[in-house]
């Protein structure tokens, strides 16, 4: 189904790991919060106050001058129902979309497909970094995964066309299985085509980019400037996906937490400052997630264990910026942590119909009440 908003686009930054939501939104004046972290809690004093009662950990300095823009919408308490504190489970589910059942399709996939369902772009949906995100595979869907923009190519050095031909009918054969039939060959020898063409098309984006932005160094920054080369390229990417981690923070959270954060901030802050640059903030929509939250309680370690609700964080310059939804309450715990009061699906709904015009019934499955977040 087309998009009935313009070219609007989706950069999704995975937090993985399990981020600690009471570590970065700071209820900084529930003595609740307080009692029950002795030793990794934020002090009142080093919080970055948005309201009289939630604050931000300290060092998000972007993210609090975003924030008094108007640019920045925090929602409270995300989650779904019957929690799983497994890694490996919880993320399948956000990224599939499916909390009760096993799925083969990621969501942004289908989004993918229904965004070019005759697969005429292979750069419809980017993903910087190692590896692709279930969040994006789908079967038939070509999704260009890139470790580092200036490097990346399929056989880059080869100059003559054919021989780059060759090399991908031998990498086709190389990587079949023993006697696999046709249809294996016939997809790895499609997925080195799709591969390559997106490769070529993409080294153009560096040489196009002009920004007086400066990225820092670190990774998380590095993707991010890579997004937004490929986004002014203006290359039909509508999606774009990066992650970011380890927030398993389970012993000596403070100083790996306020790190990840760190880095996390400036990339942000540095990104939308190029959008504003290039003007397309108010098309772009950033979200920003982890597969769950961790546990009200500091453990033993100075760390926290693996919850269940998180914050999520959105950032556009026509969402509507503020908290959404309420407080974290300390007093109806789910077994010592926080319970979740808006399904991760209800973020999803609403930026599939706000970003890019499509149903989201059709892609997740059953209808979802959208929520307040857009002007």
């Amino acid at each position: 189904m087309a998009s009935t908003t313009g070219d609007k686009k989706l950069v999704v930054v995975q937090l993985s790991g399990g981020n600690d939501y009471l570590n970065t939104v700071v209820p900084y004046t529930d003595g609740h919060y307080y009692d029950f972290r002795g030793s990794i809690k934020i002090d009142p004093e080093d919080v970055i106050p948005i309201d009289d009662e939630i604050g931000l950990r300290p060092g998000l300095n972007s993210m609090k001058r975003l924030w008094d823009q108007g640019k920045v919408a925090i929602i409270h308490g995300i989650g779904y129902a019957n929690p799983n504190r497994s890694h490996f489970r919880s993320m399948d589910i956000w990224h599939t979309a499916l909390p009760e059942d096993i799925g083969n399709e990621g969501w942004l996939g289908r989004t993918t497909r229904d965004l070019d369902p005759k697969g005429e772009n292979v750069l419809t949906a980017v993903n910087f970094g190692r590896g692709l995100p279930r969040a994006l595979g789908c079967r038939g869907v070509p999704v260009a995964s890139v470790g580092n923009l200036e490097t990346y190519g399929l056989f880059p050095d080869m100059q003559d066309e054919d021989l780059r031909k060759f090399a991908l009918d031998t990498f086709s054969k190389m990587y079949g299985a023993a006697g696999a039939g046709g249809p294996v060959m016939e997809f790895l020898g499609q997925t080195g085509t799709d591969a390559m063409k997106g490769a070529d098309i993409l080294r153009t984006a560096v040489e196009r980019y002009q920004s007086n932005v400066e990225y820092a160094g670190n990774s998380i920054a590095s993707s991010m400037r890579d997004a937004a080369q490929v986004m002014f390229a203006d290359l039909g990417t509508r999606i774009f996906y990066t992650q970011q981690g380890s927030y398993d923070t389970h012993a000596g959270e403070l100083a790996t937490h306020e790190k990840l954060w760190s880095d996390l901030d400036g990339a942000i802050g540095d990104f939308v400052d190029d959008m504003d640059e290039h003007d397309v903030a108010d098309d772009t929509v950033i979200m920003v997630f982890s597969e769950f939250g961790r546990r009200v309680r500091e453990n033993a370690s100075l760390g926290t264990d693996h919850g269940c609700a998180a914050p999520m964080f959105l950032l556009s310059g026509k969402i509507k910026g503020g908290l959404h939804g309420p407080n974290p309450d300390f007093s109806n715990l789910d077994r010592g942590d926080l319970q979740f009061t808006t399904d991760f699906r209800r973020v999803y709904a609403t930026v599939l119909e706000e970003v890019f015009g499509m149903d989201p019934a059709a892609l997740l499955g059953r209808k979802f009440e959208k929520l307040p977040l857009f002007a």
